[in-house]
C-alpha cells in the first residue's frame, strides 16, 4: 500500500559523500559524511547493548545536539526506533512512558534531572560521559551500511503533548517523516544551498517532520539550537545563515516581542514553517523579518491535513476538502456553516499509523471509521475552516457549548495583550464561567473598564463568550513545545497567585450593550 513512498533511510544514502554541508551546533561544524559515521557508530553501539527479541527501541531525552541527529541517522541507517522522550515528564509519569513505549535503555545528557524515574532494568546512559565516548570509540571502523528499511517500518515513537490527557506514544513510521520532508522540500524550492534552523525541541513532530526531515531530504545543512531563544532567534539565523525555519505554537509572538531593530530585515532567512501561529503574528513576522510565513494545520497523530490557499481568509485553516469534515459532538452529523463541531477525516485514517501499546485510545479515535481529531472547528458560508479550540476546551454556558479559541482570537486584538487562554471554570449554578488568562506586552497596565469597552466594541464575541473574570500574569502553564495547559488554569480557577479581575459587574452599560447583539 505504501510501497511508493519515500524512506528515511532513502532521504540518507545521497549524503553519504558530502563534506560540504552538515550540522552546525554552536562554534562546531560536522560534515554529513562524519555524521553518518557517527550514526553508523551509534547504531552499533546501541545493537550490541539491545536484546534482540525484544522490540529495538532506545529512549532519547536530550536537548537539540548533533548526537540526538545521530540518534535519528543511526535509526534510519539501522531499523532501531528512536523513542522521543518528554523532559517535562518526572517521576511516575516519565517511568510509565519508559515503560509503555517499551524502551530497552535511556540516552540522555542530563541524568540528574531523571532522578529515581526511569523503571528498574532499564540502563540510562550519559551521553555526554567519558564511558560513553569510549564504549563509542569501539566501533570507530564501523561502515555506513542501509538497512533494507520500507515506508511503513516504525522509525520514531513520539508521545502527544498530554494537554488534554495522558500522553499517547504515536506510531511515526519512516514515509511519515521522509513524505513531508520531501514534500515541504519540494514546495519551498530548498535544496544544498540551505540551512534549516532547528530550536524546536527534536522529540517533537513538528522539529521532526517540518525541520530535520525537509534539512535531510532538500540535502542541505542543519544548524541546532540546544533549546529555543526569542532574543537568540534573529542573530542565530545571521550566525549560520539559515534560510528555513520551522515553529510550533508561541515562537512567532515571542520574536515579535523581542525589541525591534531597523536592521531585522536585514537577515537570510525565506521560509518559517509551521503550525498553531496567531493569526495577526503571521503577516507581522513577514513584515518584520522579510521572511514569508506558512501556518499549516496538523497533529502528530497526522489523521488531518489542512493547508492554507492564496485566497484563504485571515484566521482561517484552509479550506474544507473530501478529507476534512466538521460534525456535530453529540450525532456525528454534518455541522451546518457556523456550528462548531469535531474535525474528522470521513475518508478514514489519513496518516494516523495508531498508537503503541493503546489499542483502546486507537479504536476511539477511529470510532466509525473515521479519523477524529479531537479538534474543534466551524467553517463558514465559503468552505474555510476556523479553528475552535480542543474538545477538552469545550465549554457548557447557559446551555451551549462553546469553544475557546474564537474568543482567544478576540482577545488578541487588544494591542496590549500578549498571550492569551481561555478555559472554563464551574458556573455556581449549573455549567461554566469563562474565564481567560492573559500576558501584557511589557509595560502595559490592566485596566478592567478599559477592557471592558473594547469587549463591547468586538462585533463578533457573543454574550455568552464574554470573559466573566481576566486573570493576568507573566507566565502560563505550558508543556516543552509552548502549549498552554489549560488543565491546570481550570483547576486553580479563582484561587491563584496572578491577580484576578470580575467583568461581569463592570461596564453594565456596555455589556447589555453587547447582549443585544447575536451571538
Amino acid at each position: 500500500m505504501f510501497d511508493d513512498h519515500p524512506t528515511v533511510t532513502g532521504l540518507l544514502a545521497p549524503l553519504v559523500d558530502v563534506t560540504g554541508r552538515g550540522i552546525y551546533e554552536g562554534d562546531c561544524f560536522v560534515p554529513w559524511h562524519d555524521h553518518l559515521r557517527d550514526g553508523a557508530r551509534v547504531a552499533a553501539a546501541l545493537t550490541a547493548r539491545m536484546d534482540p527479541a525484544r522490540p529495538m527501541h532506545v529512549g532519547v531525552m536530550l536537548g537539540n545536539t548533533t548526537f540526538f541527529s545521530s540518534v535519528l541517522v543511526a535509526a534510519g541507517l539501522s531499523g532501531l526506533v528512536t523513542v522521543g522522550l518528554n523532559p517535562t515528564r518526572r517521576g511516575p509519569a516519565f517511568a510509565r512512558d519508559v515503560a509503555r513505549s517499551d524502551c530497552q535503555l535511556v540516552l540522555t545528557d542530563d541524568p540528574a534531572a531523571l532522578g529515581e524515574a526511569v523503571p528498574d532494568g532499564v540502563p540510562v546512559v550519559d551521553v555526554e560521559s567519558s564511558s560513553w565516548a569510549a564504549e563509542l570509540a569501539t566501533y570507530r571502523d564501523t561502515p555506513v551500511t542501509f538497512a533494507d528499511t520500507r515506508p511503513d517500518d516504525l522509525f520514531m515513537l513520539i508521545f502527544t503533548s498530554g494537554t488534554s490527557g495522558e500522553p499517547k506514544a504515536v506510531r511515526v513510521t519512516h514515509d511519515k517523516v521522509a513524505f513531508p520532508g520531501s514534500m515541504l522540500a519540494e514546495r519551498f524550492g530548498l535544496g544544498p544551498t540551505d540551512t534549516f534552523y532547528l530550536a524546536m525541541p527534536l522529540f517533537h513532530s513538528n522539529a521532526i517532520m517540518a525541520g530535520w526531515a525537509v534539512a535531510v531530504a532538500a540535502r542541505g545543512s542543519i544548524a541546532l539550537r540546544r533549546k529555543f531563544s526569542a532574543s537568540g532567534f534573529i542573530s542565530d539565523v545571521r550566525r549560520y545563515g539559515a534560510t528555513y525555519a520551522n515553529y510550533v505554537g508561541k515562537p512567532l509572538s515571542y520574536v515579535l516581542a523581542t525589541p525591534p531593530r531597523d536592521d531585522d530585515a536585514d537577515n537570510p532567512l525565506r521560509f518559517m514553517y509551521g503550525n498553531e501561529g496567531a493569526p495577526r503574528d503571521l503577516p507581522r513576522f513577514a513584515a518584520r523579518f522579510g521572511a514569508y510565513v506558512v501556518d499549516g494545520f496538523g497533529s502528530t497523530e497526522g489523521g488531518i491535513a489542512v493547508a492554507r490557499t492564496p485566497d484563504t481568509p485571515e484566521g482561517s485553516l484552509g479550506p474544507v476538502t473530501d478529507e476534512v469534515a466538521v460534525v456535530d459532538v453529540e450525532t456525528g452529523e454534518p455541522c451546518p456553516p457556523g456550528r462548531v463541531g469535531e474535525l474528522v477525516n470521513p475518508l478514514g485514517p489519513g496518516w494516523f499509523r495508531g498508537y503503541y501499546g493503546d489499542e483502546a485510545a486507537e479504536h476511539e479515535r477511529m470510532r466509525g471509521g473515521m479519523y477524529h481529531s479531537g479538534d474543534l472547528a466551524y467553517y463558514d458560508d465559503g468552505g474555510y475552516l476556523f479553528f475552535a479550540g480542543r474538545l477538552g476546551d469545550w465549554m457548557r454556558v447557559d446551555g451551549e457549548n462553546l469553544g475557546t479559541a474564537p474568543i482567544e482570537r478576540i482577545l488578541l486584538r487588544h494591542d496590549d495583550v500578549l498571550e492569551a487562554a481561555v478555559y472554563p471554570i464551574p458556573d455556581p449554578a449549573v455549567g461554566d464561567r469563562v474565564m481567560a488568562a492573559l500576558i501584557l506586552v511589557d509595560g502595559a497596565v490592566f485596566d478592567p473598564e478599559a477592557f471592558t469597552t473594547f469587549l463591547a466594541q468586538q462585533p463578533d464575541l457573543g454574550p455568552k463568550q464574554w470573559p466573566s473574570f481576566v486573570r493576568v500574569g507573566t507566565t502560563l502553564p505550558r508543556t516543552e513545545t509552548f502549549k498552554v495547559v489549560k488543565r491546570v488554569l481550570s483547576a486553580q480557577g479563582l484561587e491563584c497567585d496572578d491577580p484576578v479581575h470580575p467583568l461581569s459587574g463592570r461596564g453594565a452599560s456596555a455589556r447589555s450593550h453587547a447582549e443585544q447583539r447575536p451571538s
